[in-house]
């Protein structure tokens, strides 16, 4: 017998560091997938520098609300967000933590990945490809796409003359795989 898949998704951190395009970019990955999604973006007032969060939902069935309360997988960005979002956490969630911003977290029972996400995107040439590391860190994890399909969204949602800049998001993606499934 077939077993439905949903997968609930919270991404948090501040305005700027590509919240909301690691949202997008699962978003549309999973429609590349032929999965239902919804893609929910939240601003702070001060969008740069201020919180921003945003819940994706991947389903093979239609999804009812775009809202998730307990998610399957929480990745945060700096020690704010995981503040904000760590009593939403189960003993099921996989929680990727940017450990360049919000240190080592540990909870008990929990399936919890520290990267050193931003140190990372330093070392590839840019840290705002820090979103697209931790995207790696998931894709390792969770398997839900293969890269042909992350690199579709990618380049559909970068559009024409970016060749550069997918390079280097595709490179920090790989470098990601790297450290999920330890």
């Amino acid at each position: 017998m077939f077993k439905m898949m949903t997968e609930r998704i919270i991404i948090a951190g501040s305005g700027g560091q590509g919240i909301m395009l690691l949202g997008k970019l699962l978003a549309q990955s999973a429609l590349i997938a032929q999965k239902h999604t919804t893609w929910f973006p939240c601003y702070g007032a001060e969008v740069r520098g201020g919180s921003a969060y945003c819940m994706v939902v991947i389903s093979d069935k239609e999804i009812a609300s775009p809202l998730i309360e307990k998610p399957d997988t929480l990745i945060v960005f700096n020690q704010q967000a995981f503040l904000r979002f760590k009593e939403k956490i189960t003993n099921q969630t996989l929680v990727i933590v940017n450990q360049s911003l919000a240190g080592e977290v540990k909870l008990k029972a929990k399936k919890i990945i520290n990267v050193p996400l931003s140190e990372i995107a330093h070392r590839l040439g840019n840290v705002r490809v820090a979103n697209c590391v931790a995207f790696g860190v998931y894709l390792a994890e969770k398997k839900l796409f293969s890269l042909a399909e992350v690199f579709s969204a990618m380049k559909e949602l970068a559009g024409e003359g970016k060749e550069d800049l997918i390079a280097l998001n595709q490179k920090a993606i790989e470098e990601g795989l790297r450290y999920g499934s330890r």
